[in-house]
């Protein structure tokens, strides 16, 4: 397999391939998340995104406190552009993490007060709107701090890794799903970044980016777990209601 190609897809295609030569069956148990992330020696978001990529190809179901069941054996027709998900949200958050943490103490040494002024104002959006424009002010918050860095290369790559959020099947997935468990802009964790950019410290600035940020990815992890609770919860109710219905018979 090309060096070039994404971890987690290079999992996701090590995993349908052994599925595919009946290493595992339909209805057959995968094993554990952790024994997975062991055996390929990659961390929980990239196994997790590697795992919502066969979901999303309806290959393996994860059944909450049961584990991950294979439910299709071959890998859909279709083409490559349909197949290969693009970058994950996973991903996504780990590199702007990267980029933003140093955007943020670059940009600390040259924020102007105007700009401060606007991180408050796009604070204040964030704590007052509804979800889609909050996200709409999270954007710009994050990108008035890379504008403040004065670099138009840094302010390039953190906008195209914003972009990538909508260009992605993968990422679009498992946001969604990380949506509806109510992720929101983290008021406090912004808070942190202004004050450290008003005191003009790097150092500060570029560790609450970084915190924000790695709390962002705990809470995606968190998500995709809890969206596998409420399915399962909506299963047993199901189930619950045929049974009652059979013995009211």
């Amino acid at each position: 397999m090309s060096d070039n190609v994404k971890l987690y897809r290079k999992i996701a295609d090590s995993v349908a391939e052994a599925i595919e030569a009946g290493q595992y069956r339909i209805g057959d148990r995968l094993p554990t998340e952790r024994e997975l992330a062991e055996q390929f020696g990659v961390s929980r978001p990239t196994l997790r995104e590697a795992m919502i990529a066969l979901e999303m190809l309806g290959m393996i179901e994860a059944r909450h406190g049961l584990g991950i069941y294979v439910t299709g054996n071959v890998r859909p027709v279709a083409p490559s552009a349909e197949i290969d998900f693009e970058i994950g949200a996973f991903e996504l958050i780990e590199a702007r993490r990267l980029f933003e943490g140093e955007a943020a103490a670059l940009a600390a040494t040259s924020i102007t007060d105007a700009q401060i002024a606007e991180l408050e104002t796009l604070l204040q959006r964030m704590h007052e709107e509804e979800e889609i424009r909050g996200e709409d002010a999270d954007r710009e918050f994050h990108l008035t701090i890379a504008q403040a860095t004065g670099n138009g290369a840094i302010i390039a790559t953190i906008e195209n890794l914003w972009d990538w959020r909508n260009r992605s099947p993968l990422a679009r997935n498992i946001l969604a799903r990380a949506r509806g468990m109510g992720l929101e802009p983290r008021i406090a964790e912004h808070r942190r970044v202004v004050d450290a950019l008003k005191a003009r410290d790097p150092a500060a600035a570029r560790q609450a980016m970084r915190d924000h940020l790695e709390r962002v990815i705990d809470h995606l992890l968190h998500a995709t777990e809890t969206e596998a609770v409420q399915r399962a919860q909506q299963e047993t109710k199901a189930r619950r209601s045929a049974i009652a219905k059979r013995v009211a018979i």
